[in-house]
């Protein structure tokens, strides 16, 4: 077995990971950071396509295909390379609705954490990365979510998005392979890509290391001990809470997963809308409880996206043969319902399970009636939801035959947010940590990634998730 000597093992290369992992090594700490999947290039000219079915086999856990268990589950994406999950997002930017930030203050008593404190440590973490609006006019598939709410009058706001635009309006998303990751690396950190961490080693009330499995360039495998004197998690929602068991630390650790349950359709027009990018208006009316906006909507997204319709085969063939007209939208709610990761010995991935409530159902019923009312307002003709056997609806008068569609056995629902499996606060029967991310019952174990979201935000999380990592990080390097 190889052995390896750090002060910080960083375990995960997402946001949290890249965040921290560049706080530490530009304050002259030796920084190790480890990551389960391999370092692809997003400039390499061989680099997959944005939304690709490539880009989905090369940098997505289990090639995208994850669901949490439950009636219905519910599909989710992680990012399982170098820069994790901000690599194939859609990179939309979103602070902390200040309602939300204080209702966490409150409930789970989490210290430092007043609006002032996080505007301030929000404005850093903007400062460290090009958060910009699109210049000039906004693609179709953007103005109809505004046409549509306008007609409605609803409010609706351009979110702006971790992107650099060139002086031709060429955009270039700000991943954490290009920006963060890079910049630790100058400043001294050393990256182990296609590194898996098993476990993390503990004596007493202290972790020592961990144990990895390193794939080598030539395929072949090696295991691998690396000794730290400080170990930071963050691999997600999913994965930290999976890693902590596995190294039996399990005091609130795996329960309590939040995410937004997201119901779709797929809008036909008669017109050809653009299909290069993700939406980048979001309608705010009923937010932090309702978001709706646009999804990415390549031709195998638009296949399945009619497909989880089942509608007629006549009528799904028609539209996908007209899938240029075709483009794919959706409504997320904040849920009542939480969920549960479990390591489970023998099985390398963690069983998830997510059980939503009735008002979870009627919500997302409420939903998709809002979302087909401001489509149809935006100019659609058909619209296909993601509701097994529900009325293609062409006319603002069906959408009500979509109340009583939306049950647990037609139901296809998906997510990419997913949070709050360990849960940060003072409030110890609640959390899983402190309110820095140290985790309760380890002095030198800090968790610092989606996972120590108290709740699930209402809003895409990455701005929130850095905002925090970047708060907790320079916390770490205060503590003794």
């Amino acid at each position: 077995m190889t052995r390896r000597e750090t002060e910080f093992l960083v375990v995960g290369s997402g946001a949290g990971g890249a965040t921290t992992a560049a706080v530490l090594a530009e304050a002259g700490r030796r920084v190790t950071v480890v990551e389960e999947g391999p370092w692809v290039d997003p400039d390499a000219e061989d680099a997959p396509e944005p939304f690709s079915l490539q880009e989905m086999a090369v940098k997505y856990r289990h090639h995208g295909s994850s669901a949490a268990l439950g009636n219905p589950p519910v599909a989710y994406a992680e990012g399982r390379c170098v820069g994790g999950s901000t690599e194939i997002n859609s990179g939309l930017w979103h602070r902390l609705p200040a309602e939300v930030a204080a209702a966490w203050r409150s409930d789970y008593a989490i210290d430092g954490f007043d609006q002032h404190q996080i505007d301030a440590w929000a404005d850093r973490v903007e400062s460290r990365l090009t958060v910009s609006r699109v210049p000039g006019a906004p693609p179709l598939s953007s103005a109809l979510l505004e046409r549509g709410a306008a007609k409605l009058g609803w409010r609706s706001v351009e979110l702006p998005r971790v992107v650099a635009y060139d002086g031709g309006g060429r955009a270039t998303k700000q991943t954490m392979a290009r920006t963060l990751l890079p910049r630790a690396i100058v400043a001294g950190a050393h990256l182990e890509a296609a590194c898996r961490v098993v476990r993390l080693l503990r004596r007493g009330d202290r972790v020592t290391g961990a144990v990895a499995r390193r794939r080598r360039p030539d395929g072949t495998v090696e295991d691998l001990e690396i000794d730290a004197e400080h170990v930071v998690v963050c691999g997600g929602a999913i994965q930290t809470p999976a890693l902590l068991q596995r190294s039996g630390i399990r005091h609130r650790i795996g329960r309590g997963l939040k995410l937004h349950p997201t119901i779709k359709i797929a809008a036909r027009f008669p017109h050809p809308v653009d299909h290069e990018d993700v939406p980048i208006q979001r309608v705010t009316e009923f937010v932090p409880e309702l978001a709706i906006g646009g999804s990415a909507s390549r031709p195998g997204h638009v296949g399945l996206a009619l497909a989880d319709s089942g509608a007629d085969i006549a009528d799904v063939g028609a539209a996908l043969a007209d899938w240029e007209r075709v483009f794919v939208y959706y409504a997320s709610i904040r849920s009542d319902a939480s969920g549960l990761v479990l390591a489970v010995p023998g099985l390398r991935s963690p069983l998830v399970t997510y059980r939503l409530t009735d008002g979870d159902l009627s919500r997302l019923a409420r939903g998709l009636v809002l979302l087909g009312e401001l489509l149809l307002a935006a100019g659609a003709t058909e619209l296909y939801p993601s509701v097994t056997g529900a009325e293609v609806v062409r006319r603002p008068e069906e959408l009500a035959s979509w109340w009583g569609s939306v049950d647990r056995s037609r139901t296809n629902l998906m997510t990419v947010h997913l949070t709050s499996t360990v849960g940060m606060g003072e409030d110890r029967d609640r959390t899983g940590a402190d309110s820095y991310g140290r985790v309760w019952g380890v002095r030198n174990l800090t968790v610092n990634d989606a996972s120590l979201l108290p709740d699930a935000p209402g809003v895409n999380p990455q701005a929130t998730i850095m905002t925090i990592a970047l708060r907790n990080a320079e916390h770490l390097l205060s503590r003794p």
